[in-house]
């Protein structure tokens, strides 16, 4: 490659000295193209890289990177692998080179594709004074099945400090419960949080930024005491950049898509990453963001002495079947309580029935965010088969519980059916059943269990165990006459060997 001094060389002989390009060319070793070059132009191109560079750190690394970028190809768009993400994913089993090297690769693979610049203004924040919301998309594994889940995402603007929280859907109950967490998360409220314009929260949006509120949002707010702000329609960039953190969750949280069990294990997994990540220096920021925080946190408003009810409430009526229908969705009910209307609560994974009167919860189920299914509590449906035991082999309540109790439920009612004649078995199972009504489940089977190995198994032998599991009884302490030496020879009282000779003397004599 020819330096800038070569070019200069080029010039004067072919400007000044007035040498055929032919003839420079000779002089100088280097082809006419490169002579035309520098007498059109003093500045030598820049250098272009002809073959790639060796990366010998990559090595065997480059099949695992390859087979990476296979699987984020088939992933969802806003869910593919970073260079980043691939980076940190190899560096966890065992790569032992440096982020730039696996960047330029990925550059190599895939290229970014040209996008449009856009200019923001960087903005700065006091501690609590400000945070940022908003809800994302994204695919989790649950139970071996792919469930696309909606994550709500809360930070503080000045530290960085964020939490995030999963929900099957972004109903204001959910909203509503994740501001709750991430409250407790923060260890307090920062005096304003920015949304878009989310309808869980947005009755009606007018002119500017005035905005008519969902008053439940409202009342929300006055419970905590924040303020609200909005951004323009479509204009999500006013949030100081969050549409930005939103990705992030994705890509370092749930990207590859994390492995559950339910929502509140998911949560607990997130809520780890989110506390794992405040050990992260933002760039530019003068400490981690856990630092960061513990000299904002004492800036936040202190949290209320109560947590607000985040539920929907309702009224509903009990159907002849005992239940309550909520969204398309029936729940049981105690079949024996004579009201005909309770009070609803629907919260964002569980359901509850309430007394009118007395507002006592007679009823908790979780939620079903399916439609058109029937949701069985077995014993709510006890005290009518106690009145109807005929009914009890084809009672759907009772064969969806047959079909998962323990089997020793099973042996326990073959045991009562050839046991007690005339029918009487069934009845006899249901007074046993009864107990779910007002003891741990398992507890119950416990009591079940130990009744079957001692040949009781009836009503009042699981009643036994059943109060002896929750009352155990201690052996009295060993008397101390260890003071009193004038009583030491009543220590011996009970420890002597039992004579069974003596038994004989009761025996009759045989008559002459």
């Amino acid at each position: 490659m020819k330096t800038v001094e070569d070019y200069a060389r080029i010039r004067y002989a072919f400007h000044t000295e007035h040498k055929k390009i032919r003839e420079i060319a000779r002089a100088l070793g280097c082809s006419r193209h490169t002579v035309r070059q520098a007498v059109d132009d003093a500045q030598p191109p820049a250098y272009r890289l002809s073959a790639g560079r060796p990366a010998p750190a990559l090595g065997q690394w480059k099949v695992r990177i390859d087979a990476l970028l296979t699987e984020s190809a088939s992933m969802p768009r806003k869910q593919r692998f970073t260079a980043r993400r691939i980076y940190v994913l190899i560096r966890a089993e065992g790569f032992g080179g440096g982020e730039s090297t696996v960047r330029a690769y990925v550059r190599q693979k895939r290229p970014n594709p040209v996008r449009k610049a856009e200019r923001f203004l960087p903005l700065a924040f006091d501690p609590g004074e400000a945070a940022e919301a908003d809800w994302g998309e994204a695919e989790i594994e649950m139970v071996n099945d792919v469930v696309i889940v909606q994550y709500f995402a809360l930070r503080l603007c000045y530290s960085r400090r964020m939490l995030v929280c999963a929900y099957p859907t972004q109903k204001q109950e959910s909203f509503f419960d994740a501001h709750v967490r991430a409250f407790a998360f923060f260890g307090g409220i920062p005096k304003t949080i920015a949304y878009d314009n989310l309808k869980t929260a947005v009755y009606q949006v007018l002119t500017g930024r005035s905005r008519v509120e969902q008053q439940t949002f409202t009342l929300f707010r006055s419970h905590y005491l924040f303020e609200s702000r909005y951004c323009t329609p479509g204009a999500g960039n006013e949030k100081g950049g969050f549409e930005s953190g939103i990705g992030f969750s994705r890509r370092n949280f749930l990207t590859p898509r994390l492995g559950c069990t339910s929502f509140e294990d998911l949560n607990q997994q997130l809520e780890a990453l989110c506390e794992a990540d405040s050990q992260r220096i933002v760039d530019r920021q003068p400490a981690s963001i856990e630092q960061m925080w513990r000299e904002e946190q004492p800036h936040l408003r202190p949290l209320p002495g109560l947590d607000y009810e985040c539920c929907v409430k309702t009224s509903v009526r009990v159907t002849p079947y005992s239940q309550v229908t909520y969204e398309t969705n029936r729940y049981s009910v105690p079949a024996d309580i004579p009201a005909r209307t309770l009070s609803l609560r629907a919260y964002p994974f569980k359901i509850e029935a309430l007394d009118v009167a007395t507002q006592r919860v007679v009823a908790s189920h979780p939620r079903c965010y399916g439609r058109k299914q029937d949701i069985y509590v077995p014993h709510h449906y006890l005290p009518l088969l106690e009145r109807r035991p005929g009914a009890f082999q084809h009672a759907r309540p009772m064969r969806e519980w047959r079909a998962v109790w323990p089997a020793a439920y099973g042996t326990l009612t073959d045991r009562l059916v050839a046991t007690f004649p005339e029918g009487r078995g069934i009845p006899e199972l249901i007074r046993i059943l009864s107990l779910h009504r007002e003891n741990p489940a398992r507890q119950v089977e416990q009591a079940v269990d130990q009744a079957l190995s001692h040949g009781c198994a009836h009503f009042d032998g699981v009643s036994l165990f059943l109060r002896q599991i929750q009352r155990p009884e201690s052996p009295p302490p060993d008397l101390d006459l260890s003071k009193r030496p004038g009583l030491m020879h009543l220590a011996e009282l009970g420890q002597q060997p039992v004579d069974l000779a003596q038994y004989d003397q009761l025996r009759l004599e045989p008559s002459a």
